[in-house]
């Protein structure tokens, strides 16, 4: 029987530093003792990736806003609660 290179199935890896407060982190965030850490990482780049772009009037009415702030033009929350 033939059996194919190992390195052909196996994915691409690197290794990357992290602090250890990191990966103390990393360890609670794991969704079962053996989850890897590549599954962990993986999972938390795709929840930081937005797949929906915001809209040209979402991204004007933020610019509104950051000209507002800009210029002073805002409230205070003891302003507003008053």
């Amino acid at each position: 029987m033939v059996y194919p290179p190992i390195g052909r199935y196996m994915a691409e890896t690197t290794t990357i530093v992290i602090r250890w407060e990191t990966k103390a982190r990393l360890d609670e965030l794991k969704r079962h003792p053996r989850e890897s850490y590549n599954d962990v990482v993986d999972r938390l780049a795709t929840m930081a990736t937005d797949d929906e772009p915001l809209s040209e009037d979402t991204l004007k009415r933020i610019e509104e806003a950051l000209e507002d702030l800009k210029a002073g033009r805002y409230f205070t929350d003891e302003e507003i609660e008053a």
